[in-house]
């Protein structure tokens, strides 16, 4: 059989609920008499009597009770379909959208579980990451905030120093044992020395050591990501800093065999561009930031 106007469903249900037309047309805003139009329609079309009267109060018949079981269910089907699409929609009209650059081994040592918690504190956020360890970089048209391994200035960017690092040699633990153990400073002679950069830092290091800088046998990279791997194969010895190499050197990746550090020649910057500088989601990232780095 063909399927009743669904409106009449709707006052069948008001109906059932509420075991009176005078109700039901209250909470329909319609009239009485329209409510029980509706409710003969239903009843014509059905073929059955829904209702009988007792009193003033109208009471359900056994089709009845078995058709207000359907159609209650159906109508809280689609309230409750109506509730997610909203509450979906006004998530999506609140939701944050934040393009975040970080350095590639810097973020996976120090950020990224960071970033899951701001995530999960923030909900209202969307934050995209992607990675570069420089200003020249990042690609200002899409991130709207980054951290970078520099030097300032940068007109026109806004910048606030996160880490003020300190370089040390870092090797694999195998480098402290046999005839050419790392001990003192001199023994880093037996040793290839590892970079990233032109051997500036490693120059500034050896000056506080007190000891001629050679390198001849060293390896040059712009990946800092490989330098530590090779520091953690025994290929080397290199300069890091106990923010990106914390997590080594408490699993005994990496060790430090001297303990003499040096400021490092770079530090890591929290940058944006300034016209952002002062739009609330940028602010609050930037404050949670720098928050996160004060407590270490």
């Amino acid at each position: 059989m063909a399927l009743p106007p669904l409106h009449g469903f709707r006052v069948f249900e008001s109906v059932a609920r509420l075991g009176n037309v005078g109700a039901a047309a209250a909470e329909l805003h319609v009239t009485p008499g329209a409510v029980s139009q509706q409710i003969r329609a239903l009843q014509t079309a059905l073929g059955v009597d829904l209702f009988q009267k007792r009193g003033r109060q109208l009471a359900l018949t056994a089709s009845g009770t078995q058709l207000q079981r359907s159609v209650a269910s159906a109508m809280e089907a689609i309230h409750t379909g109506v509730r997610q699409v909203s509450t979906h929609r006004n998530n999506e009209a609140t939701k944050r959208v934040l393009t975040i650059s970080i350095p590639q081994v810097h973020g996976v040592a120090w950020l990224a579980t960071r970033l899951f918690t701001f995530m999960a504190e923030s909900p209202n956020f969307q934050l995209n990451v992607v990675t570069s360890s420089h200003f020249h970089g990042v690609d200002w048209r899409k991130v709207d905030v980054a951290i970078v391994y520099g030097v300032p200035p940068w007109p026109g960017f806004w910048w606030r120093l996160l880490h003020g690092i300190r370089m040390t040699p870092v090797c694999s633990p195998q480098l402290l044992r046999g005839p050419n153990a790392i001990r003192q400073a001199s023994d880093l002679a037996h040793h290839r020395l590892l970079h990233e950069d032109d051997g500036s830092q490693w120059r500034r290091w050896q000056a506080e050591a007190g000891i001629a800088y050679t390198g001849e046998a060293d390896v040059y990279f712009d990946d800092f990501g490989i330098v530590l791997q090779a520091a953690r194969d025994g290929f080397g010895v290199a300069l890091s800093d106990e923010v990106v190499s914390a997590r080594d050197l408490d699993e005994g990746r990496l060790v430090q065999p001297l303990q003499l550090s040096v400021p490092a020649l770079h530090n890591y910057y929290c940058i944006c561009v300034e016209a952002k500088r002062e739009t609330d989601d940028v602010n609050d990232f930037i404050r949670w930031l720098i928050d996160e780095a004060a407590a270490g």
